[in-house]
C-alpha cells in the first residue's frame, strides 16, 4: 500500500509524515518545491501479536504501508478556467509520476494557528484549502483527459489503426470524464464498469484516487465544520505536533503521554485504519514455524487471487486453501489441533477470503 501524503505549504504536512512513520524529518516549508521523501512503516495488527505469542516463530513479519512526503503541489489552480492558465497549473512531470504511482492520497489541511508560521494566504481556512487542492488536481486530471480526447479523435480520422468500435467506446469513456470534471466534480465519484476500470488503469488520474483529508489540529483544538462529501473519501483529526512528539519518544514512554493529553490512539493506527477501508482491503495471515504474517489483498480476492500475493509458485500450482479465522485457530491452540477437530476448512479457487482469516494453500508445481 502506497499512500502519497500532500498538501499546500506550511499545511504541517511533514510534521504529519513524522508522526505517521516516527521519523524527524526537518519541518521548514519546502517553498512549493518539489521534494519527496519515503517511509515503509508495519501495519498496527494485535491479531498478528496474538498469532505470534502462540506460534513462537522465528520472525513476525507484519504488512507494510509507505508513506511518500510529496511537495509541490501549491492550490494555484483555483479560479483558473482558460487554456492558458491550464496549462501554466498543470502539474510538472516528476511531482505528477510520483503522484500517479500512489494508491491513495492523504491532503494535509492546516487548522492551528501559528503567528511563527504565517499561511500563505493570509489567513487560516481549512475549507478554502481543501477547495484549492481540489481545483488544482481537477484541473490536471482535466488537461490529461482532453488531451486524451483530441489523440483519439486524430486516431479515428486517420483509421487504419485498432479497432473503429473500440475508439469509439473509449472517446464516449473520456468525454464522459470531462463533463464530470468540468462541473468540478472528482472522478472518484463515478461509478465505472470493469471493461472502464481496465482502460483507465494506466492514466493515473489523480481524483481517481481514494482521499483521506487529515485535519492538522492545534494541541487541545476542536476539529472545524468540514463538509467534503465524495465517494471513497474519509477525514481524519490529528494534532500533528503532538503526535509527531509522542512518536518520537520511546516505545515504553508513548502510552502514557498519549493518556496525559486524551489520545485514544496513536494517529499512525487511525489513519492505517481508514485508509484500508478507503482502498478496500483486508488483512489474513499465513503461520509457520518460521515465520507468521499479514499479508494485504483487496476485499472481494479469491483464494486464488491471495495465493499470488504469497508468491506466484503458489497460485500457479494452486490445488486447495485450508482457511480458519484467526480466533478460532488461537483458541484451538495451534495447527495440528485444527485439523485435528476438522476446523480447517478446505476451501477453492473461488473462495472470498474474509478479514482476519488465516489461508495455508496446497499447491503442486
Amino acid at each position: 500500500m502506497r499512500l502519497g501524503i500532500i498538501g499546500l505549504p506550511q499545511s504541517g504536512k511533514t510534521t504529519v509524515f513524522n508522526a505517521l512513520t516516527r521519523g524527524n524529518l526537518p519541518v521548514t516549508t519546502s517553498g512549493g518545491r518539489f521534494e519527496v521523501h519515503t517511509a515503509v512503516v508495519d501495519v498496527p495488527d494485535p491479531r498478528l501479536e496474538r498469532l505470534s505469542e502462540l506460534f513462537k516463530p522465528e520472525k513476525t513479519i507484519h504488512a507494510k504501508v509507505t508513506y511518500a512526503d510529496i511537495a509541490g503541489l501549491e492550490g494555484s489552480a483555483a479560479g483558473k478556467p482558460s487554456a492558458a492558465s491550464k496549462a501554466s497549473a498543470a502539474v510538472s512531470g516528476p511531482l505528477l509520476n510520483q503522484l500517479t504511482q500512489m494508491e491513495g492520497l492523504l491532503h494535509v489541511v492546516r487548522c492551528f494557528e501559528d503567528p511563527g508560521v504565517p499561511h500563505l494566504s493570509g489567513s487560516v481556512d481549512p475549507g478554502r484549502d481543501i477547495a484549492d487542492m481540489e481545483a488544482e488536481l481537477l484541473l490536471n486530471d482535466l488537461i490529461a483527459v482532453e488531451r486524451k480526447i483530441e489523440r483519439l479523435v486524430e486516431e479515428r480520422k486517420k483509421g487504419g489503426g485498432r479497432d473503429k468500435t473500440t475508439i469509439e467506446r473509449e472517446l464516449a469513456l473520456f468525454e464522459r470524464l470531462q463533463a464530470t470534471l468540468s462541473t468540478e466534480v472528482p472522478l472518484r465519484d463515478q461509478d465505472f464498469t470493469t471493461e472502464e476500470e481496465h482502460i483507465l488503469a494506466g492514466y493515473g488520474l489523480l481524483t481517481r484516487k481514494p482521499m483521506l483529508i487529515v485535519l492538522n489540529l492545534g494541541e487541545g483544538q476542536e476539529p472545524p465544520p468540514i463538509e467534503y462529501r465524495h465517494k471513497h473519501s474519509d477525514s481524519v483529526a490529528l494534532q500533528g505536533k503532538l503526535e509527531m512528539e509522542i512518536a518520537q519518544l520511546p516505545p515504553e514512554e508513548a502510552p502514557i503521554f498519549l493518556e496525559e493529553y486524551g489520545i485514544a490512539e496513536p494517529g499512525l493506527n487511525r489513519v492505517i485504519r481508514l485508509s484500508y477501508d478507503l482502498l478496500g482491503l483486508l488483512s489474513f495471515f499465513t503461520v509457520s514455524p518460521d515465520e507468521v504474517r499479514a499479508w494485504a489483498v483487496r476485499r472481494g480476492a479469491t483464494a486464488h487471487e491471495a495465493a499470488g500475493i504469497i508468491h506466484t509458485d503458489l497460485q500457479k500450482g494452486f490445488i486447495r486453501a485450508e482457511v480458519i479465522p484467526w480466533d478460532e485457530l488461537l483458541a484451538l491452540g495451534g495447527l495440528a489441533e485444527a485439523r485435528a477437530r476438522g476446523k480447517l476448512r478446505l476451501e477453492g479457487k473461488d473462495y472470498v477470503l474474509k478479514d482476519g482469516e488465516m489461508m495455508h494453500v496446497r499447491f503442486n508445481v
